[in-house]
């Protein structure tokens, strides 16, 4: 295993060029300004199955620092859900369909920007809570439209958090203190990623249709619904534009593939998307002011892989996807071939496979020195060196980790206490 690096903090600038992998830098590099002796910065772990979120250190060794239980109100909820049919008819959907058996109760999370609290969407529940990260306790919930809560994403200056209402086709953007809505918009079939721009003008959501149905023919792909990059004016949540990837692909040739986008990352000067689809091992580029897919790059198949679609976890071939500060790398999380990788952003020339158990989400560490990939098959976080694409180590984490997310945590921080 190679040495530990040192910890270094990561700068405002190298903040703000991480996008979809890890907005939560962007987000939380404001209120740390203030008050940066007093803050540490960290790598949230949402263990998705068992309801908890594992804080590790952001760098070096990724220690961990402490664990938060993300259903301290579980007994309230399942009262709820008990007495009303229809939420339990979604709940055991969700656990016997995209939950492949398990409850989800830890999808996506952001700090606040003073380090105070953890916001967490938690699907199962179709919701948003906001825990107090010295007790523990819950400061608001916000149930999301319809019956499940998905990705989230956190604006630049780390005020607002929006999340994928993803059975009522609709975005919620809430006030990361209050929890108050300021804004909504209607989306395509099962919205799914959300990306504020740098800037923060403007919102993209990706609506990625129905991933739990068994019509993954190319020829059905019209059945999966209206998959659609929608775009958002952030502050009035009018629409801007939509883009369907359907056109697109099919311009090039690639009839057969999927339009629904999944994980997606600009690169640092935004003029660039790079996205991964359902059912494809490899990922795309598109140029926006050309509104073309300029560049596709296909990634090896694991032999031991089954080409039977309707095997992929929830059509995901490949989930996770994420860049480098400096725009150099993309480092995949090859999700369904049990591999992470990572490739050079100007030639596209892959690195080594690094072995991994279903990795579901790919972010960047604080230093952006080092891809971090959620091992949910190990139930592990591994970091990968931008630099070699060799592995650097492993730590365990709780059950099914997916989404990781830097933020910050007071600098004493080491779990909550009772109050």
């Amino acid at each position: 295993m190679p040495a530990f690096r040192p910890r270094h903090l990561c700068s405002v600038a190298a903040a703000l060029a991480l996008t979809v992998a890890a907005p939560a830098t962007a987000a939380t590099a404001a209120g740390a300004a203030s008050d940066t002796a007093a803050l540490r910065e960290v790598l949230f772990v949402g263990n998705n199955w068992d309801g908890t979120a594992d804080v590790i250190r952001s760098t070096g060794d990724f220690a961990k620092i402490g664990r938060i239980d993300v259903i301290p109100d579980k007994a309230a909820r399942m009262a709820e859900i008990n007495a009303d049919p229809i939420k339990w008819i979604y709940f055991q959907a969700i656990r016997n369909g995209v939950g492949e058996g398990h409850d989800q109760f830890a999808d996506d999370m952001y700090s606040t920007p003073d380090g105070t609290s953890v916001v967490v969407s938690r699907p199962s529940f179709a919701d948003v809570v906001s825990l107090d990260l010295a007790t523990g306790a819950v400061n608001w919930r916000f149930p999301v439209s319809g019956y499940r809560a998905d990705h989230m994403a956190v604006s630049p200056d780390g005020k607002r958090v929006a999340v994928s209402a993803s059975t009522a086709n609709t975005v919620h953007v809430l006030d990361i203190v209050t929890g108050k809505q300021v804004g909504s918009f209607a989306t395509g079939d099962k919205p799914h990623e959300n990306i504020f721009t740098k800037d923060g003008k403007y919102l993209y959501n990706m609506a990625i249709g129905d991933v739990n149905t068994s019509l993954d023919a190319p020829w059905l792909d019209w059945t999966k619904g209206d998959r659609r990059i929608t775009v958002v004016d952030a502050t009035t949540f009018q629409q801007v534009r939509t883009i369907d990837m359907r056109q697109r692909l099919d311009a090039i040739g690639l009839g057969d593939y999927s339009d629904a986008v999944r994980p997606a990352v600009f690169s640092p000067d935004e003029s660039k998307l790079y996205f991964q689809v359902s059912f494809f091992n490899g990922f795309f580029e598109y140029d926006l002011a050309t509104d073309k897919i300029t560049r596709t790059k296909t990634l090896p198949k694991n032999p031991a892989t089954s080409d039977d679609r309707t095997t992929f976890v929830n059509d995901s071939r490949h989930h996770g996807l994420s860049m480098k500060p400096d725009g150099s790398k993309l480092c995949v999380a090859g999700t369904m071939d049990d591999y992470a990788v990572v490739v050079d952003r100007a030639t596209f020339q892959q690195g080594p496979l690094v072995s991994a158990a279903k990795p579901y989400w790919a972010t960047v560490s604080g230093d952006g020195r080092d891809c971090v990939i959620s091992e949910s098959g190990a139930d592990q976080v591994t970091a990968i060196d931008f630099a070699t694409g060799q592995k650097v180590l492993s730590v365990p984490v709780g059950d099914h980790p997916q989404r990781v997310r830097l933020g910050h945590v007071a600098a004493d921080w080491t779990g909550p206490h009772a109050s």
